[in-house]
């Protein structure tokens, strides 16, 4: 599949990343992440620390600074004798990284993965940093906010995380199943935005017709051992729904 987009490689990206952020608060925000995803919920208690720790791979005093942190933010609870709670859930939305709302505002949101392909594309290893040669899984799938259909969004992973791999055992939470099943998980992405027309796959999906314009988002995102794990592209319909991002 080609597009119209300028590349855009992962070196252009990791010069505009920043100062990479200290394990503990990446740790800190995954954490976050799983339980917005409701991985663990309110009042039910984490795994004991050495347990986790070894779950994450990452050392047990990274991990105590994350909790920490999460408890002082009021989200875990240490109980003596009997080990770290959920408090409450965070305030923000269920995907911490998904910015698509319906212009009414909100929003649940949730995908179908429509089909799972292996293949060679030259601009995506490009954004990897990768030979042409290289061969990367493609994952399609239809977004949804509510019952509206918003999105029509392709993510590439490299081919060598699984031998094997079809929607239906994929995670609708990918960045789940990127750490249970492949061994990472995203610690930081960049966004990319703008207008771009419909590709026949994407007016497809959305219904609309090809060439329409839409929005367009371009991500990569990192893994916790910063290397780039995910490219993705996003058509998404502004009739309906808008890019959000909050800072706080």
């Amino acid at each position: 599949m080609t597009t119209d987009t300028p590349v855009l490689n992962a070196d252009d990206f990791a010069a505009r990343a920043g100062k990479r952020r200290p394990k503990y608060v990446q740790v800190s925000e995954l954490l976050i992440r799983e339980i917005k995803a409701g991985h663990w919920r309110e009042g039910e208690r984490l795994p004991v620390e050495a347990d986790l720790a070894v779950e994450l791979n990452v050392a047990v005093g990274t991990l105590r600074k994350a909790l920490a942190l999460l408890e002082d933010d009021g989200l875990l609870e240490r109980r003596q004798g009997s080990g770290t709670y959920v408090k409450k859930p965070p305030k923000e939305a269920a995907y911490q990284l998904f910015r698509l709302e319906l212009l009414a505002g909100g929003g649940t949101p949730h995908a179908d993965t429509l089909k799972v392909s292996r293949e060679k594309n030259t601009e995506v290893a490009a954004h990897f940093g990768l030979p042409n040669s290289t061969l990367f899984w493609r994952i399609e799938r239809k977004r949804f906010l509510n019952a509206t259909a918003i999105a029509a969004e392709e993510m590439w992973i490299r081919a060598s995380h699984a031998k094997t791999l079809s929607a239906q055992e994929l995670d609708e939470s990918l960045y789940r199943h990127y750490r249970e099943h492949f061994g990472f998980w995203i610690s930081h992405v960049e966004d990319r935005i703008r207008v771009a027309t419909a590709t026949s796959w994407a007016a497809g999906i959305l219904g609309v017709t090809n060439g329409t314009p839409l929005g367009w988002i371009e991500r990569i995102s990192w893994s916790d051992q910063d290397r780039v794990e995910e490219y993705s592209r996003t058509w998404f319909d502004p009739s309906v729904c808008h890019y959000v991002s909050r800072m706080a």
